[in-house]
């Protein structure tokens, strides 16, 4: 049975611009090959409702599990709750336990719950809230969308919050060989054996060092002892060209 399926979307105009560098991808890929959830797609759209609600409703459609990271803070651009309420046609207001939430976590720290504040607090009204233990603010789930902060380690904390209540499959393995000649040379033989185990994932990544060109193989798969087989296979092929 092949694993669940999951996308990300990453909201904000400061990751299209350069400002900021997202982090929250390689994180989640890294989290969810661990659990046996593939991910297979990563798409970026800047803080455009229109863009945002389009996106959500493909990937929502396409595969089991939507990760969204960005744009649910307190200031004027932090548009996604609304958007995702929107692409599942739901409402949306300040809730009463996501208020609850915010409003004790001020109140001990004597910070005025203002406004503003009171913005994260927004939940589309059938969602399932997510915690956050290090800053409060909720993130949410609706359906298959779990919606989460930008900052990467309020993220890392939703995504540990979320993890458990999915379901996994196998975890992806990975081993990697390093061959000290170029792609050109073993295009051929690297193709072939991609052919014969074409139930793993086989990379191919070449560098450039001291003059000389070369190329690390990475090799992929949920099943250990194909993925043995494959990598003994791929040495004995380069058996002269391994460092």
């Amino acid at each position: 049975m092949p694993n669940p399926t999951a996308a990300m979307l990453v909201i904000g105009d400061e990751i299209l611009s350069g400002r900021t560098r997202d982090a929250n991808m390689y994180f989640l890929a890294g989290e969810l090959t661990k659990v046996g959830i593939d991910l297979l797609e990563v798409r970026v759209v800047s803080d455009d409702h229109a863009a945002i609600v389009a996106a959500v409703q493909a990937l929502s459609v396409a595969y089991d599990t939507v990760f969204t990271s960005g744009g649910i803070g307190p200031t004027h651009d932090d548009i996604t709750a609304d958007c995702i309420a929107e692409a599942f046609g739901q409402n949306i207001t300040v809730r009463d336990d996501a208020r609850a939430l915010l409003g004790a976590h001020y109140a001990s720290r004597n910070m005025e719950f203002t406004e503003a504040r009171q913005r994260m607090a927004r939940i589309p009204d059938t969602a399932t809230l997510i915690d956050n233990p290090v800053s409060i603010a909720p993130g949410f789930t609706l359906q298959n969308v779990h919606v989460m902060a930008g900052v990467p380690n309020v993220f890392q904390a939703m995504v540990a919050s979320v993890l458990p209540t999915l379901t996994g499959g196998a975890p992806l393995l990975s081993q990697s060989l390093r061959i000290n000649r170029g792609e050109g040379d073993i295009a051929g033989p690297l193709s072939e054996l991609a052919q014969k185990y074409a139930a793993l994932s086989v990379g191919s990544y070449p560098f450039q060092k001291n003059g000389a060109y070369g190329s690390d193989i990475v090799m992929r798969g949920s099943d250990a002892a194909l993925l043995n087989a494959a990598m003994i296979e791929l040495a004995k092929a380069f058996a002269d060209d391994i460092s």
